[in-house]
This record gives structure tokens, sequence and C-alpha cells, in this order.
């Protein structure tokens, strides 16, 4: 067990996520994973693992017409993985096996899914995986009373179960491939279940994608409080705030920029209502479509990129810079207006320096997607707006498409593999484990002052 003490938890933590990746990649290249003959490129498998374990939902192939069951199964398998996280996984099957787990392996649980302290972690993991297995459950009942009409009761089982899973960790893959055309996410579904049916149906997906992407953390204060919101913690507070508030406003701008536009003309108002309120709730970052986005303006798509970006909350499924991130950095702006020295919200004062990691996150973000999308319009010869699509949707573990990824060069197909490495793991996380170990030093050098604006 030295390698649980010699190695830093930001290490062993990307260490996992590749070992599973690896693990996921070897088994979709053996020939019973494959529909057709000759199985897959390693290539492709590995960007599929990616793509799967950093619960994103790019691919090169869709998933229902190239993959067998046993194919559909593993990427089944590494999204849970990855949703919950590897460490997760890994105590609960430590606590099933009634192992001793240790003060550093505890540190690295605490590392893995950004729990606020160490003492209660392994109570937090069983709370972790039973809450997301009650949820996926009843995500698949609810969604089995629209698929089993639709698909019969063994596929419709199997269908509601894998959407369910989908949906809750934030991963975007779908089957719906061999009944509306490959690559065709939700669109041919949502159409094909009428009015009603297709508001039930968006509605339990957008739950479960909302609760995935709430943090685990806040799931555990709601509870702990009793429903009562004056008694949730800050963290919560926030998170639950911007979360409803994002929704509420990326649904309005994108029904707005695009009413009249040639991805809502065709619909009825219904249907552009509930098309809007979706891609508010899917950009962050489940990766699902109702409607065809190729046919977005670019204001949307600019939209569709600030959701995204911002993703989910700290402690969940989702991806993005985070809530809490984006919360912080907005409050530091208005800070700074009203010439406050602290960080203040909801009659609470944040800590000191918690600007310069929200900034940092931002930045490495930021950089990472700006940086790919370049690459990618020069290599692919494409616009810079869709590679930048593209780069955003994989740092930050979304999974939309303007339907380039498929077609995409090996140096574009790794590049976008990384970048959703990147924002499965963190970005503090995997800068801090390609730095030194380096102990801090405290001493400080001489001051000046430098004008800023």
């Amino acid at each position: 067990m030295n390698i649980w003490r010699n190695v830093s938890p930001m290490k062993l933590i990307l260490g996992g996520y590749l070992a599973i990746i690896l693990a996921g990649a070897v088994l979709l290249a053996l020939p019973l994973a494959t529909k057709g003959p000759g199985g897959t490129p390693f290539s492709d498998c590995l960007f599929t693992a990616t793509s799967a374990t950093c619960v994103t939902g790019l691919v090169r192939y869709d998933t229902f017409t190239h993959w067998t069951l046993f194919g559909q199964l593993v990427i089944l398998g590494l999204i849970q993985t990855g949703g919950l996280g590897f460490m997760t996984v890994t105590i609960l099957v430590m606590v099933v096996t009634r192992q001793k787990i240790s003060l550093n392996q505890r540190s690295l649980m605490q590392n893995s899914i950004s729990a606020p302290q160490i003492g209660g972690i392994v109570r937090m993991t069983i709370f972790i995986v039973a809450g997301a297995f009650t949820v996926e459950l009843a995500g698949a009942v609810l969604l089995s009373v629209v698929l089993i009409p639709k698909f019969g009761v063994v596929k419709g089982i199997w269908f509601s179960l894998f959407h369910s899973i989908s949906a809750f960790c934030n991963a975007g893959f779908d089957l719906m491939g061999g009944s509306s055309g490959e690559f065709s996410s939700l669109t041919g579904i949502w159409t094909g279940l009428g009015s009603g049916g297709a508001w039930y149906f968006t509605i339990v997906i957008m739950l479960l994608i909302f609760l995935g992407g709430l943090s685990f953390f806040v799931w555990y204060d709601v509870i702990h409080s009793k429903f009562r919101l004056r008694r949730l913690k800050l963290q919560s507070k926030m998170v639950l705030s911007i979360s409803v508030g994002l929704v509420i406003l990326g649904a309005l701008a994108l029904a707005v920029l695009e009413w009249g536009q040639p991805m809502l003309a065709e619909l009825g108002i219904n249907e552009r209502i509930n098309a809007s309120l979706f891609q508010s709730v899917s950009a962050r970052t489940a990766g699902f479509n109702t409607v065809d986005l190729t046919k977005m303006t670019e204001s949307g798509l600019v939209v569709m990129i600030c959701l995204m970006m911002i993703g989910g909350s700290t402690g969940s499924t989702a991806g993005g810079i985070k809530t809490t991130t984006f919360w912080i950095l907005c409050i530091s702006v208005i800070a700074t207006f009203r010439r406050k020295k602290n960080l203040e919200m909801f009659g609470r004062r944040m800590e000191e320096g918690i600007t310069r990691t929200a900034s940092c996150v931002f930045m490495t973000y930021l950089i990472l997607s700006v940086g790919a999308g370049v690459i990618i319009s020069a290599v692919e010869k494409l616009p810079f707006l869709t590679a930048y699509f593209e780069a955003v949707s994989a740092v930050a573990t979304v999974g939309l498409t303007l339907g380039v990824t498929p077609g995409l060069g090996m140096v574009s197909k790794m590049l976008l593999a990384f970048l959703m490495l990147c924002g499965r793991v963190g970005s503090i996380t995997m800068l801090l484990a390609f730095s030194s170990d380096r102990r801090v030093i405290n001493s400080r050098l001489p001051l000046e002052k430098v004008q800023v604006g």
C-alpha cells in the first residue's frame, strides 16, 4: 500500500481515471463489442472510453448502431464509474469487502469528490452511491412509462435504464440512433411522442440532469436541514440559486434569440418553449439535444457556449468551471465596484483567496478551450466558432456537437480526448498533478504597487 503514501492524491486521481479509460478502451476494442466486422480502431475505442468515463458524450460512432449490447454495457459502466468518481467506487468496494480504510485513502477520497472535510467521508460515500442509484432507478421507472410502449418490454427497460443513468451522470450518450437515425440524440423520440409525451419525457430527463449536476453535498445539506432553505449552508444556497437562475435565463435567451430562426421556426409555440428550456438545462452539462443545433444562430451558439463553460456544481456529476466559481467571479466584480474588501453573500463572508482560485479555474478552462479551438479550426479548416463550440463541449464535459466530431482527424480527436480528461479530473487537480511537490515558502518579497484597468 506504499502507493497511497508516496504519490500525491492529485497524481493518483489522474492515474485512476487513465487506468479506467485504458481498460474501457481495451474492452471496446474486442470484436464482440462491435456490430460490424473487423472491430473498431483502438484510437476510436480510446476516444469513446474517454468520453464515457469523463461523462461527456462526444462520439465517433453512433452508440446504438455501432456497438453491440456488450459494448453498450461497457460504455454504461464507464459512465457510471465516471459519474460517481473512481474513488467513490473504490471506497465502496473496500466498504463492502470490509477492508480497513486508511487516513491517506480518506484524504484521497476527499480530493476526488471535493468534500469540504475528511471527517465522515466513508458515510458520505455510502450516501452518494445510495442516492445516485435511487434516483437513477426512479428515473428509469418514469422513463419506462413512455419507452416500453414505444420499444417493447425488454428494449424499453434497457433504454429506460441506459438513458436514466446517462442523464443523471450528465453523460449525453443515447441509444436512439436505431429508430431516429445516427447521431440524432433525442430529436426523433421527442417529436414522435406527441405534445404531452414530449413534455413528460423531457421533464424526466431534465430532472435527472438537474439533480445530477447539483452536487451530492447539496443533497445531503437539503435533507439534513429538512428542506428548510434558511438552514442551508452558504455553498448550498449559492448552488441552488445560480442553478435555477441559469436555467431560467438560459431558456429565455435561447427562446428570444432563436424564436423566429431556422432551429425553432417550424415548431409550435409549445414545442419552442419546451426546446428552449431543455437545451438550457442540457447545456450544463448533459449533452442531449431535442433540436438540430446546426441550425442555431451564432448568437444562440454563444449563449450555449457560456452555459457549457459554467457547467454544473462542485462535487456533482457535471463538468464546467462550476456554478460556484461563476458566482464568485460575479460577486468579486460587484465587490470591486462597491469598493468592498470581502466577498459577502446571504449574510456570510467568504474566505480570503477564493477569488484567486476561481480566477485560476476560469483562466485555465479559457486557455484550454481557446487554444484547442484555434488548433482544430486550423487543422480541420473549420470556422472558429464551430471549432470552439466542440472544444468547450469537450473541456466542460458536455457532449453537444455541431456534427463535426465524427469526421475529425487524429490530432483533433486526441486533443478533444485530452480536454475531456482535463474537464473531468478538474483543472486544479490537473495542474497540481503535473506540478512539483515543493514546500510553500512563507517569506515575502518587497511590495510594489501595479496599476490595473
